[in-house]
């Protein structure tokens, strides 16, 4: 076991949105990560950076893809990090590694995952970077993993959502973990079923005691078969689900069930793996991107008044076509999504920008987007994920940021190491 602890200049930038000045951007220096592809900037980690009371954790992979956790107390420059035992194929993008705390402090961490065994740990003590030998969860189903992630519940249980199955015909399998028991039990096998035939490639938000699940289906391979938009929610941890009209879904849900909230075709240059939230009120929003004419637009897809409606960003002037397999070097990343009030903010990158970490912003009704620059480094095909409990708790976007370059169908960069930093964001009190 190897610990450390890194200190480093905060560098403080001061930037404003095109319609509301005051937010500050910092960054913090947490270490040195691998950076021969995307693997610690994949959008599909869930979560990349966590954060409870007065605590702040993040893991990514290091140069000899040895798994590295991080703490630190909210706004200090100083991290403890620690090389834990584990390492991983960093080598397949896929791979990624997603981390939550529960209820208790319990630090909760998964990683390696690509139609491959499910590899799970947790913290010996609430808040500590020691972990258990990995363990099972269940103890079934459990040996074709791939894009694992991690929801916490309103009373601190956790929810753990993957694919068992391979691209193309695999199944969506949810698990919870009960902090009284510390135990996981299975709740759906297969709550999405792609009979065999398709994929269902989720996102998924909690909030006010209620699940929410949208997806796209992909039918084969190649990410030029995904197709329109999904949507389920469940109010009783999972075991029961529903449609937006409040009708109970017969389970598993199949695409013949699904509600289908927008239609989207194959060859629409559709990606997967996006953004969801709910705003105060509890109605959902989904962002994405596709293209109807040439140029594939942020889009986001809400309910409003019991009806789904899309907001097009149309910002974007640059076309490209998405298709192929494995992990694709894309000019756009996908993007995340935050709502307040009668605001939505789209968190994202784009070659057009020079792969900075851009936000643009709407205001209801959505009709007209602005867009502004956080900072101007280059990050290469960085996708972005951000503190989901800070900003909920305390409407601070802590987001995890690192310059990675991605080689179409995983391909390796000669670089071995670049900075692995959180990017702080606090937004003004009048916004």
């Amino acid at each position: 076991m190897v610990k450390s602890l890194f200190r480093n200049i905060v560098l403080l930038v001061v930037f404003a949105f095109a319609d509301a000045n005051g937010q500050k951007a910092r960054e913090r220096f947490v270490g040195n990560g691998w950076a021969r592809n995307t693997v610690n900037t994949v959008i599909f980690r869930s979560d990349a950076v966590v954060s409870d009371k007065n605590w702040q954790f993040t893991a990514f992979y290091d140069k000899d893809a040895n798994v590295v956790v991080a703490k630190r107390k909210l706004n200090s420059d100083e991290w403890e990090t620690k090389k834990t035992r584990f390492i991983g194929k960093a080598q397949d993008a896929h791979n990624s590694i997603s981390i939550a705390l529960d209820g208790a402090g319990f630090l909760h961490l998964s990683f390696d995952h690509h139609d491959s065994k499910l590899r799970y740990a947790v913290s010996k003590k609430r808040y500590g970077l020691d972990f258990s030998d990995e363990v099972p969860m269940v103890g079934n189903d459990e040996n074709k993993v791939t894009y694992p992630e991690f929801h916490k519940l309103e009373n601190g249980n956790l929810l753990f959502l993957y694919r068992s199955g391979a691209s193309g015909r695999g199944n969506l399998v949810l698990n919870k973990y009960d902090l009284k028991t510390r135990k996981w039990t299975r709740i759906h096998e297969n709550l999405v079923d792609g009979q065999n035939q398709r994929s269902a490639y989720w996102q998924t938000c909690t909030s006010g005691g209620k699940i929410y699940i949208s997806w796209t289906w992909r039918e084969t391979y190649d990410v030029s078969t995904n197709h329109d938009l999904c949507f389920a929610m469940s109010d009783d941890e999972g075991k029961t689900w529903k449609k937006s009209s409040g009708e109970t879904y017969q389970l598993p849900i199949t695409e013949a069930s699904a509600e289908k909230i927008w239609n989207i075709p194959q060859n629409s240059s559709l990606i997967n793996q996006t953004a969801m939230t709910v705003d105060e009120s509890g109605n959902p929003y989904i962002a994405t991107y596709w293209k109807t004419g040439e140029i594939p637009q942020y889009k986001v897809v809400y309910l409003n008044d019991g009806k789904w409606q899309m907001s097009d960003s149309g910002f974007r002037k640059t076309p490209f076509d998405l298709g192929g397999g494995g992990t694709k070097r894309i000019p756009v990343s996908r993007p995340k999504l935050l709502v307040d009030s009668n605001k939505m903010y789209l968190i994202f990158r784009d070659e057009e920008r020079g792969n900075k970490l851009s936000i643009a912003q709407s205001q209801k009704p959505f009709a007209t987007w602005t867009v502004s620059d956080i900072s101007d480094e280059d990050l290469a095909q960085w996708e972005p994920n951000y503190d989901r409990n800070l900003w909920k708790t305390k409407k601070q976007l802590h987001i995890f940021a690192q310059k990675t370059t991605q080689i179409d169908g995983e391909g390796l960069l000669e670089t071995s190491e670049l900075p692995v930093k959180i990017i702080e964001i606090t937004f003004p009190k009048s916004h």
